[in-house]
C-alpha cells in the first residue's frame, strides 16, 4: 500500500454478487514474472475451487493504470481492490483461472505476462488458447490496446469502460490527462479490432464519469458499423462501477450475464 495515500474505501467495496462457490476460492498469490523491463512482478491466480490437472481457460484481469499511479489514487494497488478480487472468485467459480497483476507501465507488461503464461502454461495448468480479457473503466483502453495486438483471444468483456476516441471526439483523451490511465493512444481506430472476437460491453445509463458514455456510445456505433461480433447491456438506472455501488437486481442479472457470455465464448460446459 502506499505510505502517502491512504486507502480509498471504494477500494474494499465488495461486488454486490457472489455465490458460495466463489467465496470457498483462495487465489495463489504473489507469483513472480519478469515485466518488460526485465524486473519482477507478481500475479495473483485464482483457481476453481475443486481444481484438477487439467489445463484452464484464462481470464486476465487487464489494469490499465502502473501501481505508482493507482496506489497515488487509490492508496493500493489494482490487484489489492476487494472487487478485483470478488471478480476473480466468481471467474475461479465458473470455471476460470482468473489473473490480476502488477504492472510498471500497463500495456507492456500486460504483453509480458502474456509471454510468461504461454511459457508457463504446463506449469500453472493453463489453455492459453482459451483466454479471455477482462477490464472496466479506466482499464479499458489498456485492455483495447492488448487486444488489437493479441488477436487470437477468444473474447473480451468490458464493464462501463473508458474505450477509444473516434469521429474526432477528445472525450477519452481528456480523461487519460486527468486520471492517467494507459492506452488512450492517437490514431487508434475501431479498423484495428479483430474481426472474429466477441466483445461484451455492459453500459452504465447514469455513468458520471467526464465523456465515458459519449466515447463509448461512438465506440459501440463503431463497432456496429464494422458488424463486429458486439453484445451490449444498459443498466439504464445504473451508475459507474454499479457492480459494487449499486445492489439491485439488474446490476446481479449483469454479473450473472457477464460469466455466461465468457464461459460460452471459452467453451465450458460444466
Amino acid at each position: 500500500m502506499s505510505q502517502d495515500t491512504p486507502r480509498n474505501p471504494i477500494t474494499l467495496k465488495p461486488l454486490v454478487y457472489s455465490t458460495s462457490d466463489a467465496d470457498a476460492v483462495t487465489p495463489r498469490r504473489d507469483v513472480t514474472f519478469t515485466g518488460a523491463d526485465g524486473g519482477e512482478l507478481l500475479m495473483d491466480l485464482y483457481y476453481p475451487p475443486t481444481r484438477t490437472d487439467q489445463r484452464l481457460p484464462v481470464v486476465l484481469l487487464v489494469a490499465g493504470y502502473n501501481d505508482v499511479g493507482f496506489e497515488r489514487m487509490l492508496g493500493c494497488r489494482f490487484k489489492a481492490m476487494e472487487s478485483v478480487a470478488g471478480w476473480g472468485r466468481l471467474l475461479a467459480a465458473s470455471g476460470m483461472v482468473a489473473i490480476a497483476y502488477t504492472n510498471r507501465d500497463p500495456v507492456p507488461d500486460a504483453h509480458a505476462l502474456l509471454r510468461h503464461l504461454h511459457e508457463s502454461a504446463a506449469a500453472l495448468h493453463l489453455d492459453v488458447e482459451r483466454l479471455a480479457l477482462w477490464a472496466c473503466s479506466g482499464h479499458g483502453p489498456a485492455a483495447l490496446w492488448v487486444l488489437m495486438a493479441n488477436p487470437r483471444a477468444k473474447c473480451a468483456a468490458l464493464l462501463y469502460p473508458y474505450t477509444m476516441d473516434l469521429g474526432g471526439s477528445l472525450k477519452v483523451a481528456e480523461a487519460q490527462k486527468s486520471f492517467k490511465f494507459a492506452g488512450a493512444g492517437e490514431g487508434e481506430s475501431i479498423e484495428d479490432l479483430p474481426d472474429n472476437v466477441p466483445i461484451f460491453i455492459a453500459r452504465a445509463g447514469k455513468d458520471e464519469m467526464p465523456g465515458l458514455n459519449d466515447a463509448l456510445d461512438r465506440f459501440v456505433t463503431g463497432a456496429l458499423l464494422r458488424n463486429l461480433p458486439i453484445s451490449i447491456v444498459n443498466h439504464a438506472a445504473g451508475p459507474h462501477a454499479f457492480d459494487l455501488m449499486d445492489n439491485s437486481r439488474r446490476s446481479r442479472e449483469i454479473i450473472e450475464q457477464t460469466l455466461s457470455f465468457l464461459r460460452f465464448h471459452l467453451e465450458i460446459t460444466q
